[in-house]
């Protein structure tokens, strides 16, 4: 397991699970369960997936020591104080922990001043020491500008839309010259990766490789710098995930893998997000 140093001096696994709409109960529990059972360290949820307390439940069962795990969690939406309080205490009773590794700001707000007052109270729960870490997702560049004319704590991480499809190189050189660590999520474009151009460029390497499409694509942005969370419920696959860290992708393709880059979303967008004012 490679790890990434935060600026925070903080060692962020850089490999770990998605769980984005990964079904509460027993599919998010026998998922989590298995990929912890295969050397998983790295969970990565939010109050917006709803499944906080089955994942919970799944590290409980592993028997891993706590200071071993690294636990995402996110903010859903935009709340005044009372309710983020509310929402952070749901998620560590949810989690069966009394911190998180990192408390994210699940969505950008279009009012710099929510986003501000959501991040001050993110820097209250780092200071008191209720998450190792604080970050950030879906932040475009003009939008942390923004943040940081009011923070005090620069953001950990920034969490975002990322596959060959979106490679965010614009992001990420901005993100590297601020010392905030970029995380992928989606790195399978929703399947695309599969499909037309994408399986043109991606199979040919895979097959070089005797690894799957999924697996370059992991490789891919671990060779980027970035942190990559994929998603599967299929343990066959979990454990694919889980070897891609080993294939080392040579120059020519990182290039080839690179040129495949269109600006192409398959998430929403965060400059037009449906995130507005705070919710009760």
């Amino acid at each position: 397991m490679k790890y990434m140093t935060l600026n925070n001096g903080v060692k962020m696994p850089q490999f770990g699970l998605g769980t984005f709409l990964v079904e509460s109960g027993e599919i998010a529990y026998e998922t989590v369960k298995y990929a912890l059972e295969i050397g998983y360290r790295h969970i990565d949820t939010a109050q917006m997936y709803k499944n906080e307390a089955s994942i919970g439940q799944a590290i409980k069962d592993s028997g891993i020591q706590r200071k071993d795990l690294w636990i995402t969690t996110k903010q859903a939406r935009h709340m005044n104080l009372v309710h983020m309080e509310k929402a952070f205490l749901e998620s560590l009773d949810k989690l069966q922990t009394d911190y998180v590794d990192l408390y994210l700001i699940h969505w950008p707000n279009h009012d710099e001043e929510i986003n501000a007052a959501t991040w001050a109270y993110f820097e209250k729960l780092y200071h008191e020491g209720k998450c190792r870490a604080i970050g950030i997702s879906n932040f475009q560049i003009h939008m942390i500008d923004d943040l940081l004319k009011h923070a005090h704590v620069v953001p950990m991480v920034n969490q975002v839309e990322l596959h060959p499809g979106l490679s965010q190189e614009p992001l990420k050189k901005y993100l590297d010259k601020m010392q905030i660590a970029i995380e992928s999520y989606g790195p399978l474009m929703k399947g695309g990766v599969f499909m037309d151009r994408y399986a043109d460029v991606l199979a040919p390497i895979a097959k070089a490789h005797d690894k799957s499409i999924a697996q370059i694509v992991i490789a891919w942005g671990l060779q980027r710098g970035i942190i990559m969370i994929p998603k599967s419920i299929t343990p066959q696959r979990i454990k694919e995930n889980y070897e891609a860290q080993d294939i080392k992708l040579s120059a020519d393709e990182m290039t080839q893998i690179n040129a495949l880059n269109r600006g192409n979303r398959v998430y929403t967008d965060p400059d037009n997000s449906p995130w507005g004012a705070y919710i009760d």
